[in-house]
């Protein structure tokens, strides 16, 4: 787990700045690790973020205020999740 946002309440920004931390654990684990381990991001994940997280090596992501605070819920996970498939 790499967190994108500084701990402690949601809403905030995400901070791209965390992205060479993500691609360096998505190395050292292809490096270390025939098994399939997923690195999860949280924080600020949004639709406009979830594709540079995702390219930045992340497979899972935790996304609060972008979903809770859609109208639609279940359609914003879906759009995320295309996104991120496809990114």
């Amino acid at each position: 787990l790499v967190m994108t946002v500084e701990p402690g309440f949601g809403g905030q920004s995400f901070m791209e700045s965390m992205m060479p931390k993500v691609e360096k654990a998505r190395h050292w684990l292809k490096q270390r690790t025939t098994s399939d381990i997923w690195l999860q991001v949280d924080g600020g994940i949004s639709l406009q973020t979830i594709s540079i997280a995702r390219k930045a090596g992340a497979d899972t992501f935790v996304a609060g205020s972008s979903v809770y605070k859609s109208a639609n819920p279940a359609m914003m996970v879906e759009e995320l999740r295309n996104i991120a498939t496809s990114a």
